[in-house]
């Protein structure tokens, strides 16, 4: 951790990207998927990433989701450097501080709705019934306790998101990530669940969401908009 503690980053800030790149190399090709991105978002923030399609807004989400290193630059989470962690480490890191929500849901099919959501806590060495407890608890948030013994493909597909957010909200994270979370839904599961995300951040979480519809950026505190690798506008909505 750096002088400033936990959750007291710089600036006050939960995240803090300063001059972040990404370069991708092939076949003798550099791609500057990011080039020099300072973003902080702070505690309790919800925060739109939006613009055109490859400018950047998955591999900004893969950097902050710890998916992905970047090739320069520094990154504060929660007051802990976390750009240069070794892979076990930034796995650690992922598990515990990190909430995931993905566009094609990334539920097992083979495992019940309550399974699904227990897996991610089962790396934590938590006691079972804590783990129970935080999945009927999550379950009861998004509306689908009723579905707790189902498989995912008994759901519809704004069920399996609820489920895939309320596997993302279950482990308490000190951020949740949302990859075009409404891009596989008709537009009135869309709205559901972006009403869904918006309940949960009025209820102190701090959301930062990738999405190409300006629709469903209004729902956030703020939108940032990258263009080429960089942010090019970062406005109140």
């Amino acid at each position: 951790m750096d002088s400033n503690g936990p959750g007291n980053g710089q600036n006050g800030a939960l995240i803090t990207l300063s001059g972040i790149k990404k370069v991708f190399f092939t076949d003798e090709v550099e791609t500057h998927a990011l080039s020099d991105v300072h973003l902080d978002v702070k505690k309790g923030e919800y925060v739109a990433i939006s613009g055109p399609s490859g400018c950047g807004k998955t591999t900004l989400l893969s950097i902050l989701g710890l998916l992905d290193t970047p090739t320069d630059g520094e990154y504060v989470l929660d007051g802990e450097q976390v750009a240069r962690l070794s892979p076990m480490a930034r796995a650690r890191v992922r598990n515990r501080q990190i909430g995931f929500i993905f566009q094609a849901f990334n539920l097992i099919g083979d495992l019940t709705v309550a399974e699904n959501i227990e897996l991610p806590l089962t790396y934590r060495e938590m006691a079972a019934n804590e783990r129970r407890d935080r999945v009927a608890r999550a379950l009861e948030r998004v509306g689908m306790s009723h579905r707790a013994k189902h498989f995912p493909a008994q759901l519809s597909g704004g069920q399996q998101q609820r489920v895939a957010v309320a596997r993302a909200v279950a482990g308490d994270p000190a951020i949740l990530l949302a990859d075009e979370p409404t891009g596989n839904l008709d537009s009135k599961n869309g709205e559901a669940v972006m009403e869904l995300l918006s309940e949960l951040h009025q209820h102190g979480a701090t959301i930062c969401m990738v999405t190409h519809d300006s629709r469903y950026a209004h729902y956030a505190d703020r939108e940032v908009s990258l263009f080429d690798g960089r942010v090019a506008d970062a406005a109140v909505v």
